[in-house]
């Protein structure tokens, strides 16, 4: 499980840096090398399964929240003179998701999923200033309501194992954020999320492995603090000129 947990925080900080190309990369050669293993024709689990027009499970996985901060530098006067504070995400816990799933089959190789789901996670933020080193912290408790709507496009069935991509938006709101807080980020947001995954026919049910990432693609820093009472407080949100949600969700789908 550590060792788990590890390699999920490796995949955040390729992310964090902007590494996604070779993230994709790695997940489409292990994609393809899926079909290069040599195997045999077996007997069908539920053969017919998948003939269906619409499809019904749920979920249960973890996630990684995260944010990406651009900082400004902009200094901050106050009586003990000019401060510079910076902030950044050091480190991420994994919270909960659960859903559900419904699936609409468009053809052999194409459905449209939509996946009604709660992340419960949260994140913690430090505040450092450049000279004197000093620093805070806050800790951000998010309940994330996501309705995503997503392509999956996969290949023909073979014996019981079907790999697949899956890409789509996913509107999203933050049903616990707190006025008042140091850093305060907005209510909505709109995540990319794109991920692979593969069905495993079972002899009564389908289980659904997937890896998804997700990217917001708005700014959701709440630059208007008029909840604030302590208008020292601004110093840290004033340090801050964007921040952009992103999100790691590894998933089991029970059909």
């Amino acid at each position: 499980m550590i060792l788990f947990l590890r390699y999920l925080d490796s995949m955040v900080t390729a992310i964090i840096l902007k590494d996604v190309r070779r993230v994709m990369l790695a997940l489409a050669l292990l994609s393809l090398s899926l079909p290069a293993c040599p195997q045999n024709r077996k007997i069908q689990n539920r053969p017919f399964l998948d003939d269906r027009v619409w499809h019904y499970g749920f979920l249960l996985g973890v996630n990684l929240q995260d944010i990406e901060l651009e900082n400004n530098g902009l200094p901050y006067m106050d009586e003990q003179g000019m401060e510079y504070w910076y902030s950044t995400v050091p480190e991420y816990t994994p919270g909960l998701s659960v859903g559900i799933l419904g699936e609409y089959k468009l053809s052999d190789n194409m459905s449209l999923r939509m996946i009604p789901t709660m992340h419960f996670g949260d994140k913690k933020l430090v505040f450092c200033e450049q000279e004197s080193g000093s620093r805070t912290e806050q800790y951000l408790k998010s309940t994330l309501l996501s309705i995503p709507f997503d392509l999956k496009v996969a290949p023909l069935r073979f014996n019981n194992n079907r790999p697949y991509f899956v890409a789509g938006l996913a509107p999203t709101f933050d049903l616990t954020r707190s006025k008042g807080d140091t850093f305060l980020l907005k209510g909505r947001d709109c995540l990319f999320e794109i991920g692979m995954g593969c069905d495993l026919y079972y002899q009564y049910f389908k289980l659904i492995p997937e890896l998804k990432f997700c990217f917001g693609l708005y700014d959701i820093h709440e630059k208007s603090r008029t909840d604030l009472r302590d208008l020292s407080l601004l110093k840290y949100s004033n340090s801050i000129d964007r921040a952009y949600s992103r999100m790691i969700v590894l998933s089991l789908y029970f059909e």
